[in-house]
């Protein structure tokens, strides 16, 4: 985000830590996030499931070709997208958004926002 002021976000890290590192013997996943402090962040279960060959999956703008299978979910995302900004799936597989800044124009029309691609991630993955 691109404001001087000092209640707007700016930044989002994420960090792990992993035995021996971690004072308990786990992995230990992290993430802050730069969103609007006042935006509802849900945290949600997504099952597991098995889906037809050829169905569509509504994204937030775009749908886009569904996979045959994916694993169960827990995601922290805000309230109004599809995407997620992190969670961790059935294996252990855990994973955090970040923005990614570009000089690169903005292209036309609607398209994947970086949450709904870390989505997809959760939901097809193994460790």
């Amino acid at each position: 985000m691109a404001s001087s002021s000092p209640d707007s976000p700016c930044s989002c890290d994420c960090f792990v830590s992993v035995p021996p590192a971690s004072a308990i013997p786990a992995v230990i996943f992290a993430k802050n996030s730069d969103r609007p402090r006042d935006e509802v962040q849900e945290v949600v279960f997504v099952p597991a499931g098995s889906h037809t060959p050829g169905s569509r999956l509504q994204c937030t703008y775009i749908e886009v070709e569904q996979v045959s299978k994916t694993h169960a979910v827990i995601l922290s995302r805000p309230s109004w997208l599809w995407g997620a900004e992190m969670g961790a799936n059935e294996h252990g597989v855990c994973i955090g958004n970040e923005a990614v800044w570009t000089k690169e124009p903005v292209g036309e029309g609607e398209a994947l926002l970086g949450m709904d691609l870390l989505r997809p991630f959760h939901g097809t993955l193994k460790a």
